[in-house]
């Protein structure tokens, strides 16, 4: 293991890669970013597996105790089976509320990017809930953010000035929507419903539900054209220049929710993936209590800093061993590793900052 501390006295053990890429056919070009799953000394792990030409399934491994995998499956769990899901179910998260897991994942059909979720309880078979997210064109949804422009941020201010500049209208003839990412599910109903974040850039988003019913495209033209209320987290610091997004699924704390999001920053070598903490208010998750001004751990192993998408380091599922948090990430989008830090340790630092 190597032991990094940065300059906000996090103590990070990184563990290394514990899941490569194999020649079975649906995972012989990477494995990352894991959705986790804790069960007293078992982990699962759903992990997004990707085959030549850039195709996704998800994965299942098991894990005893948080770094000896014990199982893998030679054939993937969950697959694509609708028009949106042609290139792939992405990156998955998930969540155990009551007696159901919520398996949340990106649906990519090659051109647009939309939120879905699966629900299961044997973590075998899923059944599928649907998108969840909105489903606008870029013009669509430029007219919607522009009704709060003296509320939103100067980076949605930006985004839409994009918009404008490369007349992005013209160019995608109303054939490409708005990319909404990240869905994060709540291990818990919050105020009796559903709580999920997700991302329209470049921030990070927080929606309420009862059923995926009530997610119409009226319900998102209000919630667009009053988006600064739902941003729990703005891009803020230097190590988040480009932009941010939800990471692993919150963590239930007695001094609040624990979120370690991943951020994005501009440089000269190009994005620069790090994985970042904050914590929110029980009750209302839109209230920060205290963010890490700096990365909680950056690209700086070679399985981290050189693969299919260089310099990546992107948290999606945790796992609490006594004090230890052991965080699951995808490393340069192309294998699995793990970092740890003590839970007591980075609350206190949050609570202080």
């Amino acid at each position: 293991p190597k032991f990094i501390k940065n300059q906000t006295m996090h103590l990070v053990t990184k563990h290394g890669v514990i899941l490569e890429k194999t020649d079975n056919s649906f995972e012989n070009l990477g494995v990352f970013n894991p959705a986790i799953i804790q069960e007293e000394n078992t982990v699962h792990m759903l992990y997004r597996a990707v085959r030549d030409g850039n195709f996704s399934t998800i994965g299942y491994s098991r894990l005893d105790g948080p770094l000896k995998i014990i199982e893998r499956s030679t054939k993937p769990l969950f697959v694509p089976e609708t028009p949106e899901e042609f290139q792939g179910v992405e990156d998955p998260r998930i969540v155990k509320i009551g007696d159901t897991y919520y398996l949340s994942y990106a649906a990519y059909d090659g051109i647009n990017v939309f939120g879905a979720y699966a629900t299961s309880t044997d973590l075998k078979t899923f059944e599928r809930h649907g998108i969840i997210t909105p489903k606008f064109t870029f013009e669509e949804y430029s007219n919607l953010i522009k009704k709060n422009f003296e509320k939103i941020s100067d980076l949605h201010i930006m985004f839409y000035d994009l918009f404008i500049r490369y007349r992005l209208a013209d160019l995608m003839k109303g054939k490409i929507y708005v990319w909404d990412k990240n869905i994060v599910f709540f291990p818990k109903k919050i105020n009796g419903k559903f709580a999920v974040l997700h991302r329209l850039f470049p921030s990070i988003q927080i929606m309420y539900f009862n059923s995926p019913k009530d997610l119409t495209p009226a319900f998102w033209k209000d919630y667009i054209s009053n988006l600064q209320k739902h941003i729990v987290l703005h891009p803020k610091c230097k190590h988040e220049s480009s932009h941010i997004g939800g990471g692993c699924p919150p963590i239930e704390t007695k001094f609040g929710w624990l979120v370690i999001y991943h951020s994005v920053q501009n440089s000269t070598d190009g994005l620069i993936y790090h994985a970042c903490a904050a914590l929110f208010h029980l009750n209302n998750p839109t209230q920060l209590i205290g963010r890490l001004k700096e990365p909680l751990f950056s690209p700086t192993e070679h399985y981290e800093k050189k693969g299919y998408v260089n310099n990546v380091v992107f948290p999606t599922g945790t796992a609490l061993f006594k004090d230890e948090l052991y965080i699951y990430y995808g490393a340069a989008d192309s294998r699995i590793a793990v970092s740890s830090v003590n839970i007591n340790t980075l609350l206190n630092a949050l609570k202080h900052n």
